[in-house]
């Protein structure tokens, strides 16, 4: 008698690639006349309709790029379903201002954000503004035309401690490229 030989699917490891399925994975084809691509991607064939085209990704942007979502329907219900729709996503433009961080527009880290405020500037100043705001401030607090004034000598040190953040995270933006 002989014996069945067991399947390579069984215990672990297994002994076959992870993606070698034993039957023909089925690929379809993008819709498009002459396209090879596989079509992978569905568009409605006309509104409120259950019918698609199947797509590859740069044939479905192109499609997309001259949808319209309100076509052929009469202006009355077309500003019905454009109210809906705005009504609908009202919630995710109520919750935009629970974002990451505060004021900017997230490509400055909390230090800077601070050494901005420190110098009075608004979170998108560019570096020749900080550049101008230090120079201005540190003339009007230097410990040379203040000489014994304790409080001008921390604001020196703390506009001095924020410039040096600025210029750091300036220099490592242009090393960046």
């Amino acid at each position: 008698m002989s014996r069945a030989r067991r399947s390579l699917d069984w215990g672990f490891p297994r002994w076959r690639g992870y993606g070698a399925a034993r039957e023909a994975a089925k690929v379809r084809i993008c819709d498009r006349h002459g396209c090879e691509e596989p079509g992978d991607c569905p568009a409605p064939k006309a509104p409120n309709s259950r019918e698609r085209w199947y797509f590859c990704q740069k044939h479905a942007a192109e499609y997309n790029a001259q949808w319209d979502y309100f076509a052929g329907l009469e202006a009355a219900e077309r500003e019905a379903r454009a109210r809906a729709e705005r009504r609908e996503s009202a919630g995710y433009a109520e919750a935009a201002h629970y974002g990451w961080a505060g004021s900017g527009d997230g490509t400055r880290s909390a230090d800077e954000m601070r050494a901005l405020e420190a110098l009075g500037l608004a979170p998108d100043a560019d570096f020749e503004a900080i550049k101008k705001a230090y120079r201005a401030r540190a003339k009007d607090v230097h410990p040379d035309v203040k000489p014994g004034d304790a409080e001008a000598a921390r604001q020196f040190q703390l506009i001095q401690t924020a410039y040096e953040v600025l210029r750091a995270a300036e220099q490592r933006r242009t090393w960046r490229g």
